[in-house]
């Protein structure tokens, strides 16, 4: 089955162009006009579906071909998208911009080439005049298999700027599709990851949204941007579905990337059925303002192994649910809500106890330091004899990794791709028996594996190994019959 969903990639010469505000505001401002827009993120980045959620309604989702694999960048989006009028792809860096030194793997070129879809390129004009037409059309030119549909020209400070950046650009054969005005930053404001994320500050990221739609409204041509999605055409292949990946054994060690893109893995191979569960088998993922780093189809795989999912937040919950047999906490900020989550001492005792219990407990990033005995000096759930405190250096990077330990996530020797994004440190940064074992930015182990608990910094896509999820469910499972 084909997917021929009109879509557009929204990218840039580099960081800062203003990829976000027009993604997110064409998102908003097609949902607007009454269509079914899907929101997708090139890269990693947790943040930005938060926004682009907002702006059209729906889950917004990842495309990484590093960490999820090549093959899959497609049908994960044909899954995504399914049903819609219109797809909406936010870049990532520049646009050529991709994993250090693998080429252009995970660029938002390459993506772009994957999904066979027009880019749209967003340049900051607020300093140049003749000069962004070479600087067109050196991006236009640079891969011949990437088409560059046409140009949002940002921060342009006049009529008369217009007219000059617009003559430079006649020549270039690529069509200006927009023109936004030199106006104040909306209000997205930054700390030490990036964006504060929507889940902290929803009144006033809906006014944000609502800002960057009107400012895109104004400034481009909606019908050309929509013209030109449409003529993506279709894109062979079938959609991703959790119930199939769940119910295939997960593919083989990944192999060594090459220059310029991944080798494809072979096809799944049928194993056993998806395990049977108890009705009412629950999996508690934190969520709130705390844990907001979540990937969508970690839940749906987890539901497509045989559980319940269910969201809890940290911040205000001093239960976890009622039978919850395992538990997902993954990325987010508790360093900013240490005192909140500190102050909860009901639910940290809770989820110390189940922990305890030995039932299934996956953490990352976040659910690491939550884990942790003290996070800034102030008591966390205990779970992971480690301390957690800020740190001045940004952690940034994928990683190649090796799961040193049986946990219930991998097998010993099992191989994933993940990605770390932190400014904090944990110490010790690894436990008697570890979760991964990683070589960049230099050889180490890190992370912990106690009886049902694995702790790591690591953010991993269970997409590319949804064995993951069968094999945690399959340990809740487990732990509900001893417990019984």
């Amino acid at each position: 089955m084909s997917s021929s969903v009109p879509r557009l990639v929204i990218a840039a010469p580099s960081s800062g162009s203003g990829k976000t505000t027009v993604a997110t505001g064409l998102m908003a401002a097609f949902a607007s006009r009454g269509l079914a827009v899907s929101p997708h993120k090139v890269g990693p980045d947790y943040i930005d579906p938060g926004y682009h959620a907002l702006a059209t309604g729906r889950v917004g989702r990842n495309l990484d071909a590093y960490l999820s694999g090549a093959e899959l960048v497609a049908p994960l989006f044909a899954h995504g998208a399914r049903g819609c009028d219109l797809a909406v792809v936010e870049g990532v860096m520049g646009l050529f911009d991709g994993a250090a030194g693998e080429g252009e793997l995970a660029s938002t070129a390459h993506v772009a080439k994957l999904l066979r879809a027009p880019v749209v390129l967003v340049v900051d004009a607020s300093s140049q005049s003749r000069s962004v037409a070479a600087l067109v059309h050196g991006f236009a030119s640079w891969d011949p298999e990437v088409r560059i549909g046409g140009v949002i020209l940002n921060k342009v400070g006049s009529e008369r700027h217009e007219g000059m950046l617009r003559e430079a650009l006649d020549a270039s054969g690529v069509p200006v599709l927009g023109v936004l005005r030199r106006v104040e930053q909306v209000g997205t404001p930054s700390r030490h990851l990036g964006l504060v994320p929507v889940a902290e500050r929803r009144a006033e990221a809906v006014a944000a949204v609502a800002a960057m739609a009107s400012q895109v409204r104004g400034g481009c041509d909606l019908d050309a941007l929509f013209a030109l999605a449409r003529g993506a055409g279709s894109l062979p292949g079938d959609a991703w579905d959790a119930a199939e990946a769940v119910a295939f054994s997960p593919p083989p060690p990944l192999p060594v990337p090459v220059p310029g893109g991944a080798a494809p893995r072979p096809p799944y191979r049928p194993e056993r059925p998806r395990p049977q569960t108890p009705d009412g088998l629950k999996v508690a993922v934190a969520g709130g303002a705390a844990f907001t780093f979540s990937y969508a189809e970690h839940a749906e795989l987890l539901a497509a192994a045989g559980a319940e999912v269910v969201v809890f937040d940290p911040l205000r919950d001093e239960e976890l649910p009622e039978g919850t047999r395992g538990l997902v906490i993954g990325g987010g900020f508790p360093e900013v809500y240490a005192p909140e989550l500190s102050a909860n001492e009901p639910l940290r005792k809770a989820v110390a106890s189940l922990a305890e219990r030995g039932a299934p407990v996956a953490a990352e990033c976040a659910g690491l330091l939550y884990l942790s005995r003290e996070l800034d000096g102030l008591p966390m759930c205990g779970v992971i004899d480690a301390k957690a405190r800020m740190d001045e250096q940004l952690t940034l990077g994928y990683r190649d990794a090796v799961a040193v330990s049986d946990s219930v996530l991998a097998e010993a020797g099992s191989r994933m791709r993940g990605h770390e994004f932190h400014r904090t440190v944990v110490e010790p940064g690894a436990g008697v028996a570890p979760a991964w074992g990683v070589r960049v930015p230099v050889r180490r182990v890190e992370g912990f594996v106690q009886q049902g608990v694995h702790a790591s910094y690591l953010h991993t896509h269970w997409a590319s190994a949804p064995g993951v999820a069968r094999r945690f469910v399959e340990r809740c499972v487990g732990s509900w019959a001893t417990a019984g």
